[in-house]
């Protein structure tokens, strides 16, 4: 009792910005207030890219077990995440990671141009090991979504990537189910992404539904050109993607 309660001092009275000597390299942090128990970091980046604000909330009695305990508060433009967090020597772990916001804030993690929508993220659990995930429960959730390259910039509805409690392998490869909620184009697909050479594929079928943009029946019939569509009207798709 004695020692937890010396540490809930310390930590209350050390200032925010000792977090930066316990980053990595690749990591700063910027614009810090607060404790190194309850602060925050008003401009965080990873390898120079733009990772938006955090703030943070320890929980000092992980200190006796030699792991950190924090709920966090991360905000990128309008988007907003939250999360328990757990961290150690061998890696992190995150539950009830839920948050929303729209896609374009999300634009310097790699999203091609002109892409939009909105975005809900839910996870029951994320682990890493932080070299590659262990296990990854949750959903992404995107709707209203449109670019100017398909269809004319047309709405293409919403869309559902789903991870189950097997969507990580023993070699840390994760595979996540694709699918529509209803919009002009039908999808059915999985993707299957692996971080060690940052490749992903997305493998299924594509299909019109009736009242789809005349752009959308356009594209996809010059897709089944190369693609020829099965007995039910599908046309089978295949992207390779780097992330």
């Amino acid at each position: 009792l004695a020692v937890a309660t010396v540490l809930v001092v310390i930590i209350a009275a050390l200032p925010a910005s000792l977090v930066t000597r316990l980053l990595p390299p690749e990591v700063s942090a910027t614009d810090l207030s607060g404790s190194v128990w309850h602060g925050s970091a008003g401009k965080l980046q990873v390898e120079g890219r733009d990772y938006g604000a955090i703030e943070w909330h320890l929980h000092p009695g992980a200190l006796l077990d030699l792991r950190l305990a924090a709920d966090v508060h991360w905000v990128k433009v309008g988007f907003v995440l939250d999360a328990a967090v757990t961290a150690d020597r061998q890696g992190f772990a995150a539950r009830d990671l839920h948050g929303a916001g729209s896609l374009d804030d999300l634009r310097d993690f790699g999203l091609a141009p002109g892409w939009r929508g909105n975005i809900q993220v839910a996870f029951r659990e994320v682990k890493s090991s932080y070299t590659r995930f262990s296990s990854l429960v949750g959903d992404v959730k995107v709707a209203g979504v449109a670019s100017p390259q398909v269809a004319g910039g047309a709405d293409l509805g919403g869309y559902d990537l789903t991870f189950a409690p097997d969507a990580v392998d023993a070699q840390g490869n994760v595979t996540a189910s694709l699918a529509d909620t209803g919009g002009p184009l039908e999808v059915r697909a999985q993707i299957r992404y692996s971080p060690a050479d940052r490749r992903g594929l997305l493998s299924g079928t594509l299909r019109e539904r009736p009242g789809a943009p005349p752009e959308l029946h356009g594209q996809l019939d010059g897709l089944a050109q190369m693609r020829p569509r099965d007995a039910s009207g599908r046309i089978p798709a295949d992207l390779e993607f780097r992330f």
